[in-house]
């Protein structure tokens, strides 16, 4: 179920503890020991925390965007629902796929918390 309370910044603070406290990036951690390291080929490899990041940023995007398409229909710049009714739409359903992956990523983490050791 949707938390009508939540919002995108909410979301957006709430994954800063996917990279620790005081990491701007999820490989500046300590080491791991037994782990090797790879060269070092320029490629930018892309953690899961960079993911949600992105994809929390692209739907902030969508709802900034939708809401600057409403106000613009109502303030008679644009006259086209289609267009707004289409962004609106667009900003929903990617409001509720990342709500529904924040719900299973905590239904997984609590999952993982209870098992026996």
């Amino acid at each position: 179920m949707i938390d009508p309370n939540t919002t995108i910044g909410g979301l957006m603070s709430a994954t800063q503890g996917l990279r620790g406290p005081g990491s701007a990036r999820p490989g500046n951690g300590p080491a791991v020991i037994g782990t090797p390291k790879a060269a070092d080929s320029g490629e930018k490899k892309s953690g899961f925390a960079d993911a949600i990041m992105d994809y929390i940023t692209k739907v902030d995007d969508l709802q900034q965007s939708s809401d600057a398409s409403i106000q613009d229909l109502l303030s008679g710049k644009s006259e086209d629902i289609a267009s707004v009714v289409s962004a609106a739409a667009k900003a929903d359903m990617s409001f509720k796929l990342l709500v529904g992956v924040r719900n299973k990523l905590i239904e997984a983490y609590k999952q993982t918390m209870n098992m026996p050791l």
